[in-house]
């Protein structure tokens, strides 16, 4: 389900990409020779042709391709070039006319990605978790309890800004390269200063979650028949302690009850305010058989609606916050740990549902159109922000680069930009098997 959700997201994304160069293209008059939905090395599933254009769906369902007339492109197609440039060609428009053809399909993606969240946004609205209603604090991985944070922590500014949603936290340290942490512990308010090199402590340690929300065990049901069922807990009981090793989180109590598997054991919890202690003996399986309480049950989120009108600038927002924070990110590539982070489309697959979920979908269809708009106009040959930067040196100079060299860059673009997918396919098989 994963690997379809993925597949078909990166279909619409290629599609539209495609779309675009080919809507500019028929724009300005370039006759575009074939536009394909994935790769038909060999054959095709299907095509037909309409005009001057064939289209086509191959079988290869790793991108697709707009093969406009006339152009040095990944087919490599040279033929065309050794005769004279035609009027309905590529090489034939003018520099402007060139520069909108190529970056089309950045366009395209970039708005893609805005009309999706805002169309997200008028469906399901916005929910998180503003940072003053988490208020039993942070839960801190050992990174973060190697700076100073504790558990429990309420985190109240990070240098001078005040985080409005929970979330924010990790952005501020994390991209903002912060300095301090100002957190209220008990009451008594305490000032944590940040390693500087802690940013890629984070992402060495392969996680970007190095605090989380503070989550107290406490019970929603209990399953008939069950430890819990039988020691008579109840709903709204909130587990304390395994005889006397602390659990104030859900997180502490799974990681100590498996090892009392089938022994008698004394939980501490509150009830109505005041703490009890209830004897019982833990499942050979070593779970007592009680379901906890959802975040959005202890924690009191806000959500905000949207109409129509309402939700096109809020998804452009959205959609231009979410460009700047790739941005930021991608400083992280040039460094070891960040090169270690780099992933294919085995890594993307991991990051849908199991089952088929809309609003996770659509969420990652518009972060990877701003990704692969952002991608594409890296000034690298054989991507579109390399066909740009030569467009832009024709530009400022007046002269145009040789057919012989564009087709040389071509080559060593695509190398590159291989080379990059083979490391990439790479470090994922390598986490595999970790």
């Amino acid at each position: 389900m994963q690997t379809l959700q993925l597949i078909v997201s990166l279909s619409i994304l290629v599609l539209i990409h495609e779309l675009g160069h080919f809507t500019f293209a028929k724009l300005f008059g370039a006759r575009v020779d074939k536009f394909y939905l994935f790769f038909n090395p060999w054959f095709s599933i299907f095509k037909f042709k309409k005009g001057d254009t064939t289209y086509g769906l191959g079988w290869l369902p790793f991108g697709g391709y707009c093969k406009i007339a006339g152009m040095i492109d990944e087919s490599m197609d040279k033929d065309q070039l050794k005769q004279a440039p035609q009027p309905w060609e590529y090489r034939s428009k003018t520099v402007w006319q060139r520069f909108f053809i190529i970056s089309g399909g950045v366009i395209f993606n970039f708005i893609l990605a805005l009309i999706i969240y805002s169309g997200m946004l008028y469906t399901w609205g916005e929910t998180y978790l503003p940072n003053k209603n988490a208020h039993y604090g942070i839960y801190c991985d050992s990174l973060a309890l190697s700076i100073g944070l504790q558990h429990g922590d309420k985190i109240i500014k990070v240098d001078n800004t005040e985080p409005e949603r929970f979330s924010d936290i990790h952005t501020l340290i994390l991209l903002d390269n912060a300095k301090t942490i100002t957190v209220d512990r008990k009451g008594i308010i305490e000032t944590i200063t940040i390693p500087k090199d802690f940013n890629l402590q984070i992402i060495a340690q392969q996680n970007p979650m190095f605090i989380v929300e503070f989550i107290p065990f406490f019970i929603d049901s209990v399953i008939p028949g069950t430890p819990a069922y039988k020691a008579q807990l109840k709903k709204d009981d909130r587990i304390l302690a395994i005889d006397s090793i602390s659990t104030p989180t859900f997180i502490d109590f799974v990681k100590h009850i498996k090892k009392y598997a089938n022994k008698q054991i004394n939980l501490t919890i509150l009830r109505n305010g005041y703490k009890q202690i209830i004897p019982l003996t833990v499942s050979p399986e070593g779970t007592i058989g009680a379901y906890r309480k959802e975040l959005k049950d202890i924690y009191t989120f806000e959500t905000r609606s949207f109409s129509i009108l309402s939700s096109i600038p809020a998804g452009i927002h959205m959609g231009v916050s979410t460009l700047v924070f790739y941005i930021k990110q991608m400083k992280f590539l040039f460094t070891k740990e960040g090169s270690q982070q780099v992933g294919s489309f085995l890594s993307m697959g991991k990051l849908y549902d199991t089952g088929w979920n809309w609003q996770v979908f659509w969420s990652l269809t518009a972060l990877f159109s701003v990704i692969l708009a952002f991608m594409n106009i890296l000034p690298i040959p054989a991507l579109d922000g390399g066909h740009l930067l030569f467009i832009l040196y024709e530009m400022i100079t007046g002269k145009k680069p040789s057919d012989t060299f564009l087709e040389r860059a071509q080559m060593i673009g695509m190398t590159i930009v291989l080379t990059i997918f083979v490391y990439a396919i790479v470090m994922d098989i390598g986490r595999l098997f970790e």
